[in-house]
């Protein structure tokens, strides 16, 4: 009866006291060094504590990144030019693969770092740093003259490639990871102006073409493919297929001329695939609606190939756009709940579209069963049924 009753306890204890180790506050350095002021980082598991000396203007720093394998690199900056990764001034560390702890400085000048060794705009002492319990330690001394008390600063974690860093992550908490720090109140921000209209036109941008390309235009097809079966529905079926693909067109011309706005705004990030399927999905669909234009008349012996060339144009636009947002979710990254809901919707039309082609052959067939006694009842001369010949011939023909 005792082992339930002291399990409890047990357990809370060791919950307590990593709820307790994770407060920059109550942390304590293994070489009993002591900073006044320390602050939990947003993103990235990561902590910052300092001493700031404002007559000398200098500040010695002890960076922390918990939760991380010896099989990646870590960093913390101060950018002094302007907010974000580029104009950074970094502190990089990582375990090298003959186990040695590597800490070095290394100005970030563009998005395609790979964060070379160089020296920094000031001038930095006592740079070492520590790995222990999947935690990294980076100790420094930076002497930030004619830099504000409050500087923008970035932190920063990403795989090795060897014994090299290479690329980080380009979604989620790794774009996430920058903000503001008043070294003297140890107040901080996020740099939500820049971050969270970058995040908007993301958003902006995915729903646009989720909407259009993936939503619209499937649902334009399905009028056109099922409805003008039935002769009651013309041309109601023309009016509906034409209001969704040109809607889906307009909205998908913003959410592409969205996507190029934020393409030129991060000249380091590519996403290639995605980028080249949405200027070919484009392409096709301007393409499909100047043949509008050029459309023959129903009984023009160019109609055929026309339809022909504007059905497979049309699928294959739905096709590279439903691709296309899926990467697009990928890259984005949201939560799983909104990738979930337009595959729900995607499923839905796709459930909707094979029963109406089942029901579209069977009144197809049904007509043509139903015709055929029509037919030969009209080719008959006379109302006993069978004398006929050249009439019946005739009649068959029209």
């Amino acid at each position: 009866m005792l082992k339930p009753v002291l399990i409890i306890p047990t357990l809370l204890s060791l919950y307590i006291s990593s709820s307790y180790a994770q407060s920059c506050t109550n942390y304590k350095f293994s070489s009993n060094q002591i900073f006044t002021q320390c602050n939990d980082l947003p993103n990235l598991n990561s902590f910052l504590h300092w001493n700031y000396d404002q007559s000398t203007e200098s500040v010695k720093i002890a960076y922390r990144h918990s939760g991380v394998s010896p099989s990646r690199w870590v960093a913390w900056a101060v950018n002094p030019t302007g907010r974000g990764m580029v104009g950074a001034q970094a502190l990089v560390a990582y375990q090298k693969s003959d186990g040695k702890i590597r800490a070095y400085t290394a100005p970030v000048t563009g998005y395609q770092t790979q964060l070379q060794e160089g020296e920094l705009s000031f001038p930095v002492s006592d740079l070492t740093a520590t790995y222990a319990g999947n935690e990294f330690i980076i100790f420094a001394t930076l002497k930030l003259d004619n830099i504000s008390s409050t500087v923008n600063q970035v932190w920063q974690e990403g795989p090795l490639s060897g014994d090299s860093p290479a690329t980080h992550p380009t979604a989620g908490p790794n774009v996430q990871s920058t903000g503001n720090l008043n070294l003297l109140s140890g107040q901080t921000g996020t740099t939500s102006g820049a971050l969270g209209s970058r995040i908007k036109k993301k958003n902006i941008h995915g729903v646009l073409n989720a909407v259009s390309w993936g939503i619209l235009l499937p649902i334009g097809a399905v009028f056109a493919r099922y409805l003008k079966v039935f002769p009651s529905a013309d041309p109601a079926w023309f009016y509906l297929h034409a209001l969704c693909q040109t809607s889906g067109y307009v909205v998908g011309v913003a959410g592409w001329a969205t996507g190029l706005r934020l393409g030129s705004q991060s000249p380091g990030v590519q996403y290639t695939s995605h980028r080249i399927i949405g200027i070919v999905v484009f392409c096709l669909a301007t393409l499909q609606v100047s043949a509008m234009l050029l459309r023959p008349k129903k009984e023009h012996k160019y109609r055929f190939y026309w339809n022909v060339y504007h059905h497979f144009i049309g699928y294959s636009v739905i096709v590279l756009s439903i691709i296309n947002i899926f990467k697009g979710f990928n890259i984005l990254d949201p939560d799983q709940k909104w990738k979930r809901a337009y595959a729900g919707v995607i499923i839905g039309l796709a459930i909707v579209a094979a029963i109406l082609e089942i029901f579209t052959w069977y009144v197809v067939v049904k007509r043509k069963k139903s015709s055929h006694p029509h037919k030969m009842s009209n080719g008959v001369n006379g109302t006993n049924g069978y004398s006929g010949g050249y009439g019946g011939r005739a009649q068959e023909r029209v």
